[in-house]
């Protein structure tokens, strides 16, 4: 629930705190006070599109701030923590939107910076605005169909979910298919490529990093000799020559004469370092025994050095045509086995794809049938729920009708599903046409509710359905604005009536210029316009009850200064009050099945 909201800077509102009732809040003033800017300022705090030209011209930023209160709210608490914003003691949460004069906008939750996005969601859970923009798009096909599928829940939003799966596996399996088929020529081409590729690589199969292996072999094999030679200097320079001559004992026979003469020393510091040097001995013996094994092995072979270099030959030719090195050339072959998987176009490749295609158009085609069946029974009943919301908006006579019908396939159509024998269209949301008909009144062919009913009529229709969607809604906050549009009289009065019983289940702010329907409010906000230093300025401020009345009487063709006005203003209030105090009627509810 929105407890209150606060706007700065934003049109001609200077600045306002709205402090919402938890039942029926009504907004009024005069034309140009700026009673839209209330809408405004809600589609910002639910991450709608910011505009520089809605900042009030002399200020840097506009401001929108507005706390919601979360009691019972899991889905939006969610979304609160996940963002890492904080959740007040009482149970509320700040949301904030700023908008500059150069168009940046920003948002804040709970103290914390957040992308718009997450007021958005938010917003999903807790609020909906209703204004004549979602009439007009109510109109649409597509909005009528996703009422329906609003109004149904479950019943059609799971088998739903699972046909958009198998569409989406469906088609892929259609273009690949057509795809093989239409560039058969073309991609047996590439595919002998591959194979070919393939089959040189495999004659000659390389092993990872062996390019590196024979590069370094081949050099040790061109240069064995001073190889040769060095290993067996440093080998006598370690472990003596050869011959025993005691004139060069090498570096392990003076270590080890060291080691006999500190350990015969009277100083105990001299012996303390033969130790040391026995570790020395060791490492220069071990460091000798591999010097002259390392000089066993070499040997000048000149038949290796060819099959080595006629090796290295070989892998290069591979690294020419394929990639820069063996390790490259290993992946190329990996990449070329995915891809000719991909481009077989043999028959039985063909015939593989066409019974994968048939195997998901059975199931898409069951799924499909199980969403229509579901949207056509979820139909009926807000059809009859809609009237009868209807037979209490003066329209008594009215009747509404929303056909569901599945929508054929044209020619040529890639997206063509066969279901009972006919060729449909299977788009993104089901094989579905969906469409809302007025009956006027008895007798009166069902038309288009667009063009069946007059302004005032749509604005009672589009109330009606906004009504029983309520119902199933688990937003609690609803604002309309001026849904009233081109309706009084009686039909005021009704619609008045209408948003004050769902004031009973649900928090309502309504932005409307009818007496008839502020009169139904349990607070009443007003809008007031002032001229100072030939500025304009606009505040919101809470009516008490005789300013009510006074407001009221303006409301009715400006009769705020007459008794007469007075008069009619006091005995609106007074029927609503009665008709509030009153239980409210039950619903009929639609049969099911």
């Amino acid at each position: 629930m929105l407890a209150e909201m606060r706007i700065q800077g934003l049109g001609v509102i200077e600045e306002a705190l709205l402090e919402l009732h938890p039942g029926f809040t009504v907004v009024t003033g005069e034309t140009g006070a700026g009673k839209t800017m209330v809408v405004t300022g809600l589609h910002l705090l639910s991450g709608g599109r910011a505009e520089a030209s809605k900042v009030r011209t002399g200020m840097l930023k506009a401001f929108v701030e507005g706390r919601f209160t979360l009691d019972k709210a899991e889905a939006a608490s969610r979304i609160v923590t996940d963002a890492g914003a904080d959740i007040d003691e009482d149970g509320s949460v700040i949301a904030l939107r700023t908008v500059s004069v150069d168009g940046r906008s920003r948002a804040h939750l709970g103290g914390r910076s957040v992308p718009v996005g997450v007021l958005a969601d938010l917003s999903e859970q807790v609020i909906a605005v209703h204004g004549q923009n979602d009439q007009l798009r109510l109109l649409r096909p597509a909005e009528q169909r996703a009422v329906i599928d609003r109004f149904a829940g479950e019943s059609v939003g799971e088998p739903l979910t699972e046909y958009r799966e198998i569409r989406a596996e469906w088609l892929a399996v259609i273009t690949e298919l057509d795809e093989r088929s239409s560039r058969s020529r073309e991609m047996a081409q590439q595919a002998d490529l591959l194979k070919h590729g393939l089959n040189e690589i495999d004659a000659v199969a390389p092993e990872p990093g062996e390019d590196v292996e024979l590069t370094e072999q081949i050099k040790r094999l061109a240069a064995v000799d001073e190889l040769r030679a060095s290993a067996t200097e440093a080998h006598a320079a370690v472990s003596g020559s050869q011959d025993g001559d005691p004139d060069a004992p090498g570096a392990l026979g003076l270590v080890g004469e060291a080691v006999r003469r500190l350990a015969t020393a009277e100083d105990p510091v001299l012996r303390d370092l033969a130790p040391r040097l026995e570790e020395a001995s060791m490492l220069l013996g071990d460091v000798g025994t591999e010097l002259g094994s390392y000089v066993e092995t070499l040997d000048a072979d000149p038949a290796l050095l060819e099959k080595v270099l006629a090796r290295q030959a070989d892998l290069k030719r591979l690294t020419r045509k394929y990639a820069a090195d063996v390790d490259g050339v290993l992946a190329w072959a990996d990449d070329a086995r995915r891809r000719l998987e991909s481009v077989d176009t043999s028959d039985e490749a063909l015939a593989e794809l066409a019974r994968r295609r048939d195997e998901l158009g059975v199931r898409l085609a069951g799924l499909a049938a199980e969403v229509s069946a579901a949207r056509g029974k979820a139909a009926a009943e807000l059809a009859s729920a809609i009237t009868q919301e209807l037979s209490g908006l003066a329209m008594g006579q009215a009747e509404l009708e929303i056909t569901v019908e599945q929508r054929p396939a044209e020619h040529g159509d890639r997206q063509a599903l066969a279901i009972d024998g006919r060729a449909v269209h299977a788009g993104s949301e089901g094989v579905d046409e969906v469409e809302l008909l007025l009956r006027a009144h008895d007798g009166a062919p069902p038309l288009p509710v667009h063009k069946a009913a007059s302004g005032g009529e749509l604005s009672r229709v589009m109330l009606a359905i906004e009504v029983v969607l309520a119902n199933v809604d688990t937003v609690q906050t609803l604002v309309f604005d001026e849904v009233d549009a081109g309706v009084g009289g009686r039909a005021a009065v009704e619609i008045g009536r209408r948003l004050a019983r769902l004031a009973r289940t649900h928090q309502v702010l309504v932005v409307t210029h009818l007496p008839q329907v502020a009169a139904f409010a349990d607070q009443h906000l007003v809008v007031d316009k002032g001229t100072s230093g030939g500025v304009t300025r606009s505040g919101v401020k809470l009516l008490e009850p005789a300013d009510r009345v006074q407001e009221l009487a303006r409301m009715l063709a400006g009769m705020d200064g007459t008794e007469t006005g007075r008069a009619h203003a006091e005995e609106l209030l007074a029927v609503a009050e009665k008709d509030k105090s009153a239980p409210a009627p039950k619903r009929k509810k639609a049969k099911k099945g």
